[in-house]
């Protein structure tokens, strides 16, 4: 069986990024084939299997070429009217077998998501498919109105990608790193994009606060977006300047190794599925405060309102409560379950 990931490569390494690397390597391991063509502006050199077209024109005529058995699409954010054109392409014009994951937790509650009817571009575009995945029950009622059977749409709970922890407490962290991590107590990490829904801001001005009863702490930011500079700027003119650190995108090893060494990870978003470094400090026993969701998992502690106030004092209680336990959330279950899905998709089974 040929499988044919549409989605985001890395770097940098977001939870969908992460997603789609597994479900390749579980693909691989069951001794299938899997290509992955990227979908953002994002370049790197092909190889090993993994294509950057330059136009969806040629992102189309890279499938016909491979002529995988099952075309697998990945898909955060606002469901846009392209995946919906994307969809009729590939299953109207080159008559694929198509699977869709949308990783948007926080989609149906949006305008578009609340408008959901079967009656729809998007509802037909979906219809199409073999299969729809999503991440919530949520999305499973909003595929429902989009008019999608029910035996088409699956749920893949959010999961921890699997790691060793103690190959993780072992790692050895860039010399930068390093120091920022040794000379700063306690240690506040934020993993995401530099994007305006992650509120990073907030966090800045939250250290300004914080700095009043703890002085030594230091915050450290994992990722990249449109905001990188404008953000560095405002961590620039900071009176927090020297505690505060942009890294921009850090390796997938790294990055668990920060996890692992902070204090507490904060997830301050706007606007938010589920996310996949939260799992990960949850299974590395780092406490975390975050926004709500409506999804968050057990052992995180909420930010009742998006304020600097409340992110700084969130974070002071949290902090003189005991770490939490050590989770053990990391599985491929789901993942198994996902190839299982690509196979009776591949013989012709819609669902």
């Amino acid at each position: 069986m040929h499988v044919c990931l549409l989605g985001p490569v890395p770097p940098p390494w977001g939870g969908v990024q992460t997603h789609v690397m597994d479900v390749r390597q579980t693909v691989r391991a069951a001794g299938h084939r899997c290509s992955l063509i990227n979908v953002t502006r994002h370049r790197s050199q092909e190889a090993d299997d993994v294509y950057y077209p330059d136009s969806p024109i040629e992102l189309l005529r890279r499938i016909r070429s491979l002529r995988p058995d099952v075309v697998h699409i990945h898909a955060g954010g606002d469901f846009l009217l392209r995946y919906a054109a994307l969809f009729l392409a590939l299953t109207l014009g080159l008559r694929q077998r198509t699977v869709f994951t949308f990783h948007s937790g926080g989609f149906p509650g949006s305008d578009t998501g609340r408008r959901a009817r079967r009656w729809s571009v998007r509802g037909f575009a979906l219809r199409r498919l073999s299969a729809v995945i999503g991440v919530n029950a949520e999305l499973m009622d909003v595929f429902r109105r989009y008019g999608v059977a029910e035996s088409r749409r699956h749920l893949i709970p959010p999961y921890v990608p699997t790691f060793d922890v103690e190959s993780v407490r072992q790692e050895t962290l860039p010399d930068s790193l390093a120091s920022f991590v040794a000379t700063h107590s306690p240690l506040f990490l934020t993993v995401g994009l530099l994007e305006p829904e992650y509120a990073i801001d907030q966090q800045f001005i939250a250290m300004e606060d914080l700095a009043r009863d703890l002085p030594a702490s230091g915050l450290l930011v994992v990722g990249s977006g449109s905001l990188d500079a404008e953000l560095r700027t405002a961590a620039a003119k900071n009176s927090r300047a020297s505690h505060i650190m942009i890294c921009g995108d850090v390796a997938r090893r790294h990055t668990l190794k920060l996890i692992s060494s902070a204090d507490l990870l904060l997830r301050t978003t706007r606007y938010d599925g589920d996310a996949i470094s939260v799992r990960e400090a949850l299974t590395l026993g780092t406490r975390v405060i975050a926004t709500d969701n409506g999804m968050r998992p057990a052992g995180v502690t909420l930010i009742p309102v998006l304020t600097p106030e409340s992110i700084a004092e969130t974070a002071r209680q949290t902090l003189a409560t005991s770490a939490p336990p050590r989770t053990d959330d990391t599985t491929n279950a789901a993942l198994r379950n996902l190839v299982a899905l690509f196979e009776r998709v591949q013989a012709g089974v819609k669902g």
